[in-house]
Parts: structure tokens; sequence; C-alpha cells
């Protein structure tokens, strides 16, 4: 059997928008861990159309596509493609899971949530001559997952070919997320056993990691473990974590000793009142600094994410959130407008008030404002989304952020980091049309580097907080 797992091209990396090196950071591994169920005598090829065009007049025996929002529409235009040519096509992933009855009319069979439990169950039902048109995960485990198909990965296309997911879901419920609904009828959140967890890490050549879970810190116990063990792998690595987990000042440790060196936070808001009305309960802005400084101290740079129109927003929210970020001495900020997928409870509710104001898949991009907000107009929020990475990521604001950094080897890698991410974007382009990102690799880990953190495991704090875990 000849199988074709195509990941579609999201609408912005076709437009105005596009950052070649954004969408060239990470693999497609979800369709990865898909293929590795396949038979040994199986053909197979991943198709990321972010980073190579599509030919689509081949002519496999089964088409497997992974449906993202802004991504929906062009899906559904391959899916229909194939289907008109007499060739079998499977979509899963969120956007499929949110919305069904809108997917099922582009394919012959869909997957609701996670599909490691039932896409093998579809390629017996499908080698039978037997498919049915819904299949959906009820039983969720990673314990017997086969090996990831990283040979289909074409690892000169991606800064970061060592990317890894060690769990899925997270343990909160925030009610901007896809989580809830991608994994309803489940568990939400679960992960590998330590020893899955360490033989991918130790298949992965090259010292530089980046774990992709949603929360890497989500069981403490685990996430213990995980990065105990790892502290002799000599690894660097990057992942993300939320502010509440991070305040284990123990597992921040470990977790520095076994070579973080970067950690994406979702610090969302600086509005306690907007974080308790999107069910954030977990954030906590008095930690805020704190949580900063421990980082910062332990050598571990900030990919702080905010998010700008949630319910006690006023068109203040902008300065302030950036000015925060700069003071505080923020290496890298992801900014959003408050996106209301379809399955998350916020589209729910906004939609039976009648706040929706499009339906249009391709402006869910988290750059455009689809919903009418109490005290900012559409235009309001997107001018104050451009305005704060414009404002952010100028060079005057790059310097002050860096200027807050203790040392000299910190502001160095700040703007080094900084710099590389948002100002070179011409030479991004040309590495990547070269196809040469790997030379970029060394590169990378020679600044998360910087200098090794000590780490201090005084007796009577680590006796409690491994209390905590």
């Amino acid at each position: 059997m000849k199988v074709k797992f195509i990941l579609p091209a999201l609408t912005e990396s076709k437009g105005k928008y596009w950052r070649p090196i954004k969408y060239s950071l990470f693999p497609p591994l979800g369709l990865a861990t898909l293929a590795g169920y396949l038979d040994a005598d199986d053909e197979a090829e991943i198709i990321d159309e972010h980073v190579e065009s599509i030919n689509l007049n081949d002519s496999p025996d089964l088409v497997a596509i992974e449906v993202y929002i802004t991504a929906a529409h062009h899906a559904y235009a391959i899916a229909d493609h194939y289907r008109r040519r007499g060739i079998y096509v499977i979509m899963g992933g969120l956007h499929v899971t949110a919305l069904p009855h809108e997917a099922a009319r582009h394919a012959d069979t869909i997957v609701l949530g996670p599909a490691e439990e039932a896409w093998p169950r579809f390629l017996h039902d499908f080698r039978r001559r037997q498919p049915h048109p819904l299949y959906q995960s009820l039983n969720r485990t990673l314990e017997h997952l086969p090996p990831i198909r990283r040979d289909l990965i074409k690892r000169k296309n991606y800064l970061v070919p060592n990317s890894i997911v060690v769990s899925r879901g997270c343990p909160h419920s925030c009610d901007f997320c896809y989580k809830d609904s991608f994994f309803r009828g489940g568990r939400s959140f679960y992960t590998y056993t330590l020893d899955q967890a360490l033989r991918e890490i130790q298949s992965l050549t090259g010292r530089h990691l980046f774990f992709l879970d949603d929360n890497i810190f989500g069981s403490l116990r685990f996430a213990h473990d995980l990065f105990r063990e790892m502290i002799g792998y000599k690894r660097l690595w990057q992942g993300a974590a939320t502010v509440e987990a991070i305040k284990n000042q123990y597992l921040l440790k470990t977790a520095a000793a076994s070579g973080l060196r970067s950690l994406f936070i979702g610090f969302e808001s600086l509005n306690q009142e907007a974080l308790r009305n999107h069910n954030k309960h977990h954030n906590k802005i008095a930690d805020y600094e704190a949580v900063i400084h421990s980082l910062h101290d332990l050598g571990i740079m900030i990919n702080a994410s905010f998010v700008f129109g949630l319910e006690e927003d006023n068109p203040s929210v902008f300065e302030t959130t950036v000015e925060w970020a700069i003071k505080n001495g923020i290496e890298t900020a992801t900014f959003h407008i408050l996106t209301p997928y379809p399955g998350t409870a916020l589209y729910d509710r906004y939609l039976a008030a009648g706040r929706i104001r499009t339906s249009d898949w391709n402006l869910y991009d988290t750059r455009h404002a689809v919903f009418q907000h109490p005290f900012m107009s559409a235009a309001q929020m997107e001018n104050g989304y451009w305005q704060a990475y414009h404002q952010f990521y100028s060079w005057n604001s790059i310097l002050r952020s860096v200027s807050r950094n203790t040392t000299l080897l910190n502001r160095f890698r700040h703007l080094i980091y900084t710099g590389a991410w948002k100002k070179c974007e011409w030479l991004w382009a040309a590495v990547i049309h070269l196809k040469k990102l790997n030379i970029a690799i060394p590169i990378l880990e020679t600044v998360l580097k910087g200098k090794s953190p000590i780490v201090n495991f005084k007796e009577d704090r680590q006796l409690a907080c491994r209390r905590e875990i």
C-alpha cells in the first residue's frame, strides 16, 4: 500500500504574513507518528507544504491529511481533488474534531481527537476494504506507540528537526483552547512512560531538542524523573510550561541542569480578572516577576505569550503589556488577538451571544479580530496587535530589554537571539531557499548554551520541593 501524508499550508504562509523561518521550524511529527503504524512493505511519504511543493498528479492508495483551521479550505480542496480521482482520503486534526460535519463533506473517513488508537483500527479496516466513515480514539495511552518514522522527515528543511513530544494534552482547561474539544471522550492529559521518552531522546542525533508538548511540566513527577535522567545526556533543549508549574524551584533547577535554555510561557494577560473570566485560574500575576527572575538566574530565556482582546482589556492593554515585557527583560514575545476557535467553550459562548463576526476560517489566525469586543473595535484590536509587535521588536526596545540582564554574556545572548529571530528575515529566506537550514543548527546551539547554570540543590529546599512533586 502507498500512503501519502499531507500537512497543507496555512493560509498565512501564502500571503503578506509569511515568515519563512517561522514555518520552517518543526517537521510534522504527528504525521510521522501515524506513519509508524504502517506495515514494513508499505510505501509512505510526508509532504509538508510549508517547506515543499505538493504534487497532486500522483496516485497513492490512501491520502491522510492533517487539518488546522486556517488551512481548512485549502485542505478540503486537496481532499476533493484526490477523491474526484477515486483515491481514498482520511482527514483528522484539530479542525476536523471541532467541525466534523463540515470536514466529512470532503473526506471518505474522518478521525476525531488524538489518532494513536483510532488510526490502526482504520488501517485494519481499510486493508479489508471495510473502512468506516468515522473513527474516534477512546483508549488514551502512549505505552505501545511504534517508533516514529523520522526517516520520512526531510531534516534539511527544518531548523529544529529534533522536535519531540512525550505527552498529549494539558491538565488545564482555558476556555479559548482546543484541548477540551479535541480530547473529549477520554483522558485529556497523559504521557509516555519514562523509558519511552528516554529512548526517543537517545535516538536523536545532535545536541539540540525542542519539546513540542503543550506543557512539558504538566506532570510534575514525570517531568522531574525525565529531567533528572537527562542531566547526563549533555543536551540543550527548549519547551513550554505554565507559570504555576515552574514555581517549583527544585523542578526548575533540575530542568536547567538537564539542559533547559529557553521556555515558552503563556502569561497571556496582566489582568487577573480577565484571566479568571477565561478559566485561566492557575496563572497568578503576583508570581510573574518572581518566575521571570528565577528563569533568568538559571540562564533560561523566555518566549512570552500574550493574548489581546480578553473581556477586561481596553485600548491601553497593548502598550502596557509591551512595556512590562521590556521592563522584565523578556527575550522574545508572541502576541495574539483572542480567537474563539470552533469547538471551544469561548466560541460556544460568543456564538450564543451573537458576538462572532465571521466564519471565514482563513481569518482565524490570531492576527484578525473575528468577534465583537465590549470595549474595542476590530480595527483597534488589529492595529494594537501590530503596534505591539513593532514596539517590542524595535531596536530601541530590544536594547532596553537587553540592558535588564545582569551579566554581559546574557546580554550578548539576548541580543543575538532576538535579533536573529526578528531582524534577519532576508538571511533566513536565503538559507531556506538554498535548503541549508542545517548550517544554522550549530549556531543556535552555541547561542542557547550560554554559560552552563550552576545548580545548587540545597538539601532543605530539595526535600521541600520534592514533597510538592
